[in-house]
């Protein structure tokens, strides 16, 4: 069984009628009548799904106080909004969302061409549309998909997976440096991350996750290292597969698990650059995190990257798979005269539109309060 499984899922026929008398219960006699209009719906696992979720309710609460409240257990949400932020979760609680509730879904990422289990992931999520009142996409990419497969293009809005501006900062040179010593790195050498979980499971990862491209990110390391005095460091969960391709080509590194989001920002203040390999994303929040830390990014066409950069002026853009690329950008970048000063300063500015406050606000106007109904909710 894995993780993505929720509980409802896990229910035999007896549990699901007990659920369903729950929110028949529920509804009866009030209960969560005290609770705000709007339940957002996290993962357990303490990782991106997490944190957006949290950031998410917590910026659009200081908006508008008592307009959201977080939960793992979406059988709590019995009247109001439920907002998921996992498609997956969403799909498996659908069959039991209370009919008091307007339903929202986030739809981060997936095609076909990812494999038998997201075709029929996709395929079900289609077909539970009309379920829904908003489908919530964090790039273009991604909502133009949706729309090119039937999906309703009222229902769809792009709102960018959010970063804390005010948090991922540039570093000072001697945050740098203090960075830098706290990791090992050795003098002259130039740090290349990466900050995901590219393993299957949540144990060591030794099978690599493929649609993040941990075997590209360890080929082009393995290409830049053969004249560049490259030092990786890694963070998050599920890494073996990377740790073991990097320790097979001699590749220095670090690999770091941070205890929170603030010993995460410290992580981007050691790095010369940021390589995104991924074949698919939603975002990633390491894309936002590096633009605003005065990183440099090269990326695939994935997820928000094409989006938020502007090839040759806030970062860099290659095509998936295309490794020669990835590492030619990576030493244009690398390369730049003034240590890419104006790139990095386009990419804060650039990256300004996926602030929290900004992305809670139109969580606001453009998702929430359309569907609260205070007869309703009364």
């Amino acid at each position: 069984m894995t993780l993505r499984t929720s509980a409802a899922a896990m229910l035999k026929p007896s549990g699901r009628r007990a659920l369903s008398l729950l929110h028949r219960c529920a509804a009866t006699f009030g209960v969560g009548a005290a609770r705000p209009p709007v339940g957002f719906v996290i993962e357990r696992a303490d990782w991106a799904i997490r944190w957006y979720g949290t950031f998410i309710a917590e910026v659009a609460n200081k908006i508008a106080p008592d307009t959201a409240w977080v939960t793992t257990n979406p059988a709590a949400v019995t009247r109001g909004v439920v907002s998921f932020g996992s498609q997956y979760q969403w799909l498996d609680w659908a069959p039991h969302v209370s009919g008091r509730c307007r339903t929202v879904s986030t739809f981060f990422h997936g095609k076909p061409q990812d494999g038998p289990a997201v075709a029929r992931h996709i395929d079900s999520f289609l077909a539970a549309l009309p379920k829904l009142d908003r489908v919530v996409c964090s790039a273009s990419l991604v909502r133009d998909r949706l729309a090119h497969w039937g999906a309703p293009p009222e229902k769809l809005t792009v709102i960018p997976i959010g970063c804390e501006t005010d948090r991922f900062l540039p570093a000072t040179p001697a945050q740098r440096l203090e960075a830098r010593r706290r990791f090992g790195v050795p003098d002259g050498a130039i740090v290349v991350g990466s900050f995901q979980k590219d393993g299957e499971g949540w144990g060591e990862g030794m099978v690599p996750k493929l649609i993040k491209g941990p075997d590209a990110f360890v080929e082009a390391v393995r290409r830049l290292a053969r004249d560049l005095p490259v030092f990786a460091l890694i963070t998050g969960p599920a890494r073996g597969y990377v740790k073991q391709g990097l320790e097979a080509n001699g590749i220095p590194y670090a690999h770091h698990y941070a205890a929170d989001r603030e010993d995460l920002a410290l992580c981007y203040r050691a790095l010369d650059l940021y390589l995104i390999s991924s074949r698919e994303e939603g975002g990633p929040m390491a894309l936002m995190e590096s633009m605003s830390s005065h990183v440099p990014v090269v990326s695939t066409r994935v997820g928000m990257a094409p989006d938020l950069i502007e090839d040759g002026v806030s970062g860099a853009l290659v095509d998936v798979d295309d490794i020669e690329a990835l590492v030619a950008r990576a030493r244009d970048l690398l390369a730049a005269p003034d240590g890419g000063a104006a790139l990095k300063l386009a990419a804060r500015k650039a990256v300004a539109v996926a602030d929290w406050r900004v992305v809670g606000q139109r969580y606001l106007d453009e998702v929430w309060r359309p569907l609260i109904d205070p007869a309703r909710w009364a």
